[in-house]
């Protein structure tokens, strides 16, 4: 039995753990780690792609629509993680997240405005907004810690 505790609300998560053979405590850390990043990608699948937009009837129709989703979901990821290798954001912005790359794209790709000009602007702002937003919150768990 492995059980995690969240630092700022005390929670308990139980985790049952099976080995046939003797497992040093980091390897099963490390493998419940694995599984809330599994669990998060999931729910950002759910989020950004839509994967739980579909009513499942038959087989056919939600594997279709696993395929487009999924896709998508990995589109975003691999812009996001080309975005943060590439070059660092600018002062002041937080990094573009994987929200804010789907925003742009449906708004300048997918959706043209008129003035397309406004949403990396928006973009821009909202990001500088995330960031002061994050340093004040980081501010905050260092001074309760």
């Amino acid at each position: 039995m492995l059980i995690r505790r969240n630092r700022s609300t005390g929670e308990l998560a139980y985790y049952r753990c099976y080995s046939p053979t003797p497992v040093p405590l980091t390897a099963l850390v490390r493998v419940a780690g694995a599984r809330w990043r599994v669990e998060e990608f999931l729910q950002s699948g759910k989020g950004l792609a839509a994967l739980d937009e579909h009513q499942v009837r038959r087989y056919p129709s939600w594997s279709r629509w696993v395929t487009l989703a999924m896709p998508a979901h990995a589109f975003l990821a691999a812009v996001r993680a080309d975005e943060h290798a590439r070059q660092p954001a600018p002062d002041g912005l937080i990094p573009l997240t994987c929200n804010e790359i789907q925003r742009l794209f449906i708004t300048l790709v997918v959706q043209p405005v008129h003035d397309a000009a406004h949403r990396p602007g928006w973009s821009s702002r909202r990001r500088r907004h995330q960031a002061r937003s994050q340093a004040a919150h980081y501010r905050r768990q260092a001074t309760q810690a």
